[in-house]
């Protein structure tokens, strides 16, 4: 569960149209670090002659169509649902045929469900959805078909305490779809669903998270109580940590998911300085022990007079900081997900160039994460996740170059 990294970034895609003076002041502090909430868009202040501010107008949806798919970037949205699907293997050829043919049926459906106006009757509330989704592409698939995809992307290896289920991990695409709301979810994941199983593919797994209301410009909890995940890249640093440099993959990236159960009760008996030195932060107001506030960078090497690390060597923060890795970040985008009483924890989602870089900081994580009696990785996937798409184009058409 790697969580130590920079600042949150702002979303790259246009989001509310015309907002009030008081909106945007309110928006002007609604970064929320650790990958659990993002800048909420570009604001425009339209204010009367008189002074006074406008009533705010209705949001605008995010946009499908762009050079990133929205569901990178965009603001983090409350609640999340992923679908997983494979493709039946035939020859490579029909494979191809048919692998164009899902992602022509996923770009249609994805493009009409985000737009102002979707023409599902169970998605016209008098509000636009705020929907954001990804689509991307499983190592098996891109391997098994010859695809155009960066060649970091690779299946994770096995680490120490996986109890992975096969039948909740991988597959040959993997779509996430983002909302304010599991109304609007339940629907679009039952659309998509429907148009990929029409044009070919076999539905494997779905899984739906959550994330808490916070109050803008502030750390979201996870179900230990700590804040999730403090620091993201922010725009620059994404783009030399997060987006793939150059060529057919400059605007795609690469999700690594993990679906980690958390024994929520057992870590809550701990004291909570134990709990805090488990995790290398105060969950109180989330700094690191080594700082005084929740944003200021974790100092792993600073010493107590006997010598002992002030965050432990342990520590959660110490072991997932960028420094054991020559800076390098990953953008973090996790939900929490509550499967009934004994099954509660975290989706992990967290995007990279390179899977590798996920590798070296979970290797250090199953060997020595003072966590672990409380954490166990049920489920994962990675996934290549593909340019965004032109108004007139299919998302996937980097593939076949």
């Amino acid at each position: 569960m790697p969580t130590e990294q920079g600042k949150e970034q702002d979303s790259s895609r246009p989001a509310a149209a015309r907002v009030g003076r008081r909106r945007a002041l309110l928006a002007g502090g609604a970064v929320l670090a650790a990958g659990i909430g993002a800048a909420a868009g570009e604001l425009a202040a339209d204010d009367r002659a008189d002074g006074r501010a406008t009533a705010d107008a209705p949001p605008a949806a995010i946009p499908f169509h762009g050079v990133r798919q929205a569901g990178v970037m965009a603001p983090q949205q409350p609640a999340t649902h992923l679908l997983s699907f494979d493709l039946p293997r035939t020859s490579a050829a029909a494979d191809r045929k048919t692998l164009r043919g899902v992602l022509g049926a996923l770009t249609g459906t994805l493009a009409t469900v985000t737009s102002d106006a979707p023409p599902d009757p169970r998605l016209q509330g008098g509000t636009t959805t705020r929907l954001t989704s990804l689509v991307g592409i499983g190592p098996s698939l891109a391997a098994r078909l010859g695809l155009g995809v960066p060649a970091s992307l690779t299946e994770l290896p096995s680490f120490p305490g996986d109890r992975l289920d096969p039948r909740r991990s991988d597959g040959d695409l993997l779509v996430q779809l983002c909302a304010a709301d599991r109304w609007t979810l339940t629907v679009v994941a039952e659309l998509v669903g429907a148009a990929a199983h029409a044009a070919g593919a076999v539905p494997r797994w779905t899984q739906s998270g959550f994330m808490p209301h916070t109050a803008p410009g502030t750390t979201p909890r996870n179900l230990f109580g700590s804040r999730d995940g403090t620091a993201n890249p922010d725009r620059t640093a994404a783009e030399q940590w997060v987006w793939n440099p150059s060529g057919a993959h400059r605007n795609g990236t690469v999700l690594v998911y993990r679906r980690i159960h958390m024994d929520v009760a057992g870590f809550a008996t701990l004291p909570e300085a134990h709990r805090d030195r488990a995790i290398g932060r105060r969950a109180r107001d989330g700094a690191p022990l080594s700082g005084t506030a929740e944003h200021d960078e974790p100092d792993i090497y600073a010493k107590n007079p006997d010598g002992s690390y002030v965050i432990p060597a342990t520590a959660h923060v110490r072991l997932a900081s960028p420094r054991f890795d020559r800076g390098a970040r990953m953008l973090r985008r996790s939900y929490s997900y509550d499967d009934g009483p004994t099954d509660r924890g975290l989706l992990f989602c967290a995007f990279m160039r390179d899977p590798a870089q996920f590798t070296r900081v979970q290797n250090r994580l199953a060997a020595r994460d003072a966590l672990n009696p409380f954490l166990q990785h049920r489920a994962s996937a990675v996934a290549y996740v593909l340019p965004g798409a032109a108004s007139a184009g299919t998302l996937g058409e980097q593939l076949w170059t």
